[in-house]
């Protein structure tokens, strides 16, 4: 019978077992390796209510930095289809791996022309 997956849909290669992971969206426990990751940075508070916080608050608004969620959300197959998170695709293209875009280079500014700005 054919392979309908190159990587039978795991990343396992050469473990014999894999921790399962619970699906944030439903609860069912999928295999680390087969389920669809996502990390996910957010703000913790909304834009509308950070423009109060940021006239409330007495200190400079330069050194205020209000924090960031950051959060790995972790899907069963069926979910992360459901909520659109991933596409099936053709037979033909299920092989290969999708081409993720190329990221920039972090250029660090230095302090000079941080001031500067």
């Amino acid at each position: 019978m054919p392979s309908k997956r190159r990587n039978n849909g795991r990343s396992k290669k050469n473990r014999g077992h894999v921790k399962p992971v619970v699906c944030i969206n439903c609860g069912r426990l999928v295999a680390k390796d087969k389920c669809i990751k996502r990390f996910s940075v957010r703000d913790m508070i909304d834009a509308s209510s950070k423009k109060d916080i940021r006239d409330a608050i007495p200190f400079d608004n330069a050194m205020f930095v209000i924090p960031k969620l950051y959060v790995k959300l972790q899907y069963c197959v069926s979910c992360a289809i459901h909520a659109r998170i991933v596409r099936n695709r053709r037979s033909t293209e299920r092989r290969e791996r999708p081409k993720r875009p190329e990221r920039r280079p972090f250029v660090q500014k230095d302090a000079a022309a941080v001031k500067k700005e």
